[in-house]
This record gives C-alpha cells, structure tokens and sequence, in this order.
C-alpha cells in the first residue's frame, strides 16, 4: 500500500476518534411568539393591524455553537446527545428589551446552568462555558523524576 494512502486513512481515523470524543448537544427552542401592531386615524379614516407568529432561532444558534463552541458536537437526535440546550428568545417588547433565556441540561436531564442575555451568541458562550466546565479534565502530568539512583 502507498505510503500516502496509508497516511491518509491513518489521519481519517485519528480524526474520527478526536471527533469522538467530544459531547453531543442537541438544541432546542420553546415556541417563542413575537406580536407588533400598530393603530393610527385621521379624520374620517382609521386603520391598524396586529402581526404575530413563531420566530424559531434554532438553525441559527445551531450555526452559533458550531462556529463558537468547536468542543462538541451539535447532533439533531436528542437520544444521542450527552447535553440538551434550551433557547427561548422573547421578542416583541422593543429592540432594547429583547431577551434570550438559556438553560442546559445533562444527560441524566439535571440542570447545569441557566441566563439571560441580550445576545444569542452570549447565550451560546454562556452554554459552551457551562457544557466545558462538566467535562472531565486531564490528570495534571506527572513531574518527572530526572534523578538516577546511587548505588
């Protein structure tokens, strides 16, 4: 076999165990609704209307972990994720007075870690912050013994 082939199936397989090894986390959204309107007259004549409907956020803060959270996995098959996010952005309250609420979740469905923030992408932070602090660290190395027995 070439060598190169060689080294490449050898790199596909050292990345498959890295991406391994990192957590799955699914995320979620409640159904969060935003409603505007507005009424206004003149003279004789009036008019208004009211809108309001879904504003999932969910491909978006997928795209938000994968771009600021390279520690896991984003999966869509909650069954296979070692963490569950949930978003709930309110919205209809004023540009100033937005809110993203975050909450996660462990596998066993207890919560670690739940905010508030103005930003998505803070949620998200806030979320990877709380999903790496459960992960299992490394033993610290060992310092190593340099001095050789006397005899």
């Amino acid at each position: 076999m070439p060598r190169a082939t060689l080294a490449f199936i050898l790199l596909v397989f050292a990345l498959s165990l890295l991406a391994a090894e990192k957590p799955r986390v699914f995320i979620t959204d409640s159904t969060s609704w935003e409603m505007s309107g507005g009424f206004g007259a003149s003279g004789d004549t009036a008019a208004g209307a009211v809108r309001g409907g879904a504003r999932p956020q969910t491909a978006e803060i997928m795209k938000t972990f994968g771009e600021r959270c390279p520690e896991v996995i984003v999966t869509n098959k909650r069954e296979k994720a070692d963490y569950v996010v949930l978003l709930d952005h309110e919205g209809g309250k004023g540009y100033a007075r937005k809110d993203n609420k975050v909450v996660v979740f462990n596998k066993d469905g207890d919560m670690l870690y739940s905010g508030s923030t103005r930003a998505h992408g803070n949620a998200v932070k806030d979320a990877c912050n709380a999903i790496k602090k459960e992960l299992p660290t490394a033993p610290p190395a060992q310092p190593k013994d340099d001095k050789k027995p006397t005899s």
